[in-house]
């Protein structure tokens, strides 16, 4: 039951309620008094809307293109697009028997029925008699029978319908389409007849799945379903090549693969992992569906088919390989592999690339971007002297009590309150401000001098004077106001 604008009403009913004469949107307060065993419960829409989506996933293994249609209380159900794939499951018919044989095995309700439109199929599948399924051609014949509210209009309609005397989609059949639509006001009449020419094909009909149709997808049906992840793994086995081979007919390359299993219970359970180049290699598919965990797969009491999709594709560049450069592509594709497989197993968001970006500062120059958006543009830029691997951020402050002056490097240094005499030293590298940067008046950016040196032990540091003698050592705080700013020592990195 659900709460309207006459209190409470009856949202929906069992068998065993409407052979007691309740039906949908009845006073709750007449139901009770007409039997006061009648056991009621709240109305949960979200759910049933949930639950219809869920049933629209599992009906991707008979199409890409399912839509829900949950517009008209009571007669929620699916929109199935089977153009040219009937053949698939030996027919329309073979079809039709095998959606109802699954249906019945997992306790859902339906109705089935299949037509050339839309509107024609939903109209025979909740008022059409015996025969629903219609021969190409003969939708006129088929609908014409059936009552005017089968055309998907409001119930007001309906009734203003039934007063002119128009109570099949047969007399409404036989009317100009212009003076039907004049005898109701506004919106009501445009949509009558669209709904009328949609059912008659002589409108187009746009569905709109509950997901976007993957543009390669193979599947495999199982006589006995499959009721853990060593089986489903065997079957990935044989469904990568065949993807693999698709992608590759059409100079394609996957970067985003579902694994969909449908369940016997009438459910979805699904998979999804994304590559961070095109690949097309049938054991690279297969090893990082496998990296991202099949046993993640919920799968029921068992599933009954497998798919899996290609829902991103982008295309394959085509590599001249020679004999220079064979080991240098091979390397590449190893490490798109090896991105890929961490990706799956740690998740998307936790690999990074580092990316090139328009600084010369060290901090400033690369950023990370998800490993999965591919490899990043290089930037053109000359070769740089040697970078440690390790960076601090931010730079550490260093105590230098000696160092040749104006340009040279420190001969010791003290870094977190330990003393270093530098015995080797190469440099200066140096880096001029950003000037195209906004001005911070509390710390203006200076020139930096960067060294490479090695201390008594052998450990080799990187860092950086900030400043210039007599060029860069003072500053104005204030108008007029000039104040010392010597420069400073920072440590940077350190190398490996």
């Amino acid at each position: 039951m659900q709460s309207g604008v006459r209190g409470l009403t009856l949202s929906a009913t069992n068998p065993a309620a409407r052979r007691l004469g309740h039906a949908m949107g009845q006073a709750h307060a007449d139901a009770r008094a007409a039997n006061p065993a009648l056991i009621s419960h709240p109305a949960e829409p979200e759910r049933d809307v949930e639950a219809l989506r869920l049933l629209a996933l599992w009906a991707e293994r008979y199409s890409p293109c399912v839509a829900m249609d949950a517009a008209s209380p009571g007669r929620e159900g699916l929109l199935i697009d089977m153009t040219g794939g009937a053949h698939l499951f030996g027919g329309e018919i073979a079809l039709l028997t095998d959606m109802a044989t699954r249906l019945k095995a997992a306790s859902i309700p339906a109705r089935l029925a299949m037509a050339d439109t839309a509107g024609a199929a939903w109209a025979l599948a909740r008022f059409g008699q015996g025969r629903r399924l219609v021969p190409a051609g003969k939708t006129r014949e088929a609908l014409a029978p059936l009552p005017s509210a089968a055309l998907r209009i409001s119930a007001e309609d309906v009734k203003l319908l039934s007063r002119f005397g128009l109570r099949t989609l047969g007399e409404l059949m036989a009317l100009p389409r212009a003076g039907l639509a004049r005898r109701f006001r506004g919106e009501a009449g445009l949509t009558l007849v669209r709904r009328l020419d949609q059912a008659l094909g002589s409108e187009p009909e746009i569905l709109e799945p509950v997901r976007p149709p993957p543009g390669w997808r193979v599947w495999r049906t199982f006589l006995e379903p499959v009721i853990d992840a060593a089986g489903v793994e065997t079957v990935l086995d044989d469904l990568a090549p065949s993807l693999a081979e698709i992608l590759e007919r059409d100079g394609q390359g996957a970067r985003r693969l579902t694994l969909t299993g449908f369940r016997v219970d009438g459910r979805a359970t699904s998979l999804s992992v994304a590559l961070g180049a095109p690949s097309a290699r049938p054991a690279h598919l297969a090893k990082v569906l496998k990296e991202r965990g099949l046993e993640r797969l919920d799968l029921g009491f068992g599933i009954d088919a497998l798919m899996l999709t290609a829902d991103l594709a982008e295309p394959l560049k085509a590599v001249q390989a020679d004999l220079d450069r064979g080991r240098d592509e091979d390397a590449t594709l190893a490490l798109a592999a090896l991105l890929d497989r961490l990706g799956a197993r740690l998740g998307e968001a936790s690999v990074f690339r580092l990316e090139g970006r328009g600084s010369w500062l060290p901090e400033r120059s690369q950023a990370r971007r998800p490993a999965d958006r591919g490899p990043p543009t290089a930037l053109a830029a000359p070769p740089l002297p040697e970078r440690p691997l390790l960076l601090l951020d931010p730079p550490e402050p260093v105590q230098v009590p000696i160092a040749a002056i104006p340009d040279g490097p420190p001969a010791r240094f003290t870094w977190r309150r330990v003393a270093h005499r530098v015995v080797r030293a190469e440099g200066p590298e140096r880096i001029s401000p950003e000037w195209w940067r906004p001005i911070n008046k509390a710390r203006p950016a200076r020139t930096r001098d960067y060294f490479r040196v090695e201390d008594g032990e052998g450990r080799r540091y990187w860092l950086f004077r900030e400043g210039l003698y007599e060029r860069e050592d003072q500053r104005e705080v204030e108008p007029g106001v000039i104040e010392a700013h010597p420069p400073g020592w920072w440590m940077h990195g350190v190398f490996a």
